[in-house]
């Protein structure tokens, strides 16, 4: 099953919706209360982290579920930067960029972090540093990060340019 695309815009228009279909979602596929309300949870925090790191407040969202296994998608633009794109890799569970499939992918995800670090002078090659290394900034270590690690299975990230998409994937 795949939910419908809601817009969530810069006013908030949106939130709601994306809550009360994840609801609905849950419902639907037998969820009880409890995994229910994780599934509201990592809706939100799913967004959250979104706007945390990328300060942008246009996104679409939606779901795919099969059986009590979910996916919670969330895609959205943004000037991207070094910063930015180390975090949203950082917050992932790979730590990679989903986005760079194949060896075309791989050479073009590399181009554009060299081009980023050439615009602003940060360079941040994540693969050369093991994740128990990444520094650790307790201002950026924010609640969305911390719960959707928690709950979630895996946190999938992907950047091609500008476009940022982010999958949250739960079995219940």
């Amino acid at each position: 099953m795949k939910s419908d695309i809601i817009v969530i815009d810069e006013t908030g228009k949106g939130i709601e919706a994306a809550l009360r279909q994840a609801e609905q979602a849950a419902r639907y596929r037998g969820l009880n209360e409890k995994n229910s309300l994780q599934l509201q949870i990592m809706t939100e925090e799913i967004m959250g982290l979104a706007r945390g790191i990328t300060g942008e407040t246009t996104a679409d969202f939606w779901l795919e579920s099969e059986g009590t296994a979910f996916s919670l998608h969330l895609t959205t633009r943004t000037k991207m930067d070094a910063s930015k794109r180390y975090l949203l890799m950082y917050s992932s569970t790979s730590g990679k960029n989903e986005a760079a499939k194949g060896f075309i992918g791989y050479l073009r995800d590399k181009f554009e972090n060299a081009l980023l670090a050439e615009s602003d002078g940060v360079y941040y090659d994540f693969n050369s540093r093991a994740r128990d290394e990444a520094p650790q900034d307790e201002e950026w270590d924010r609640y969305e990060r911390s719960i959707l690690r928690k709950l979630a299975d895996e946190i999938r990230i992907g950047v091609k340019g500008g476009l940022v998409e982010i999958e949250v994937r739960k079995s219940f």
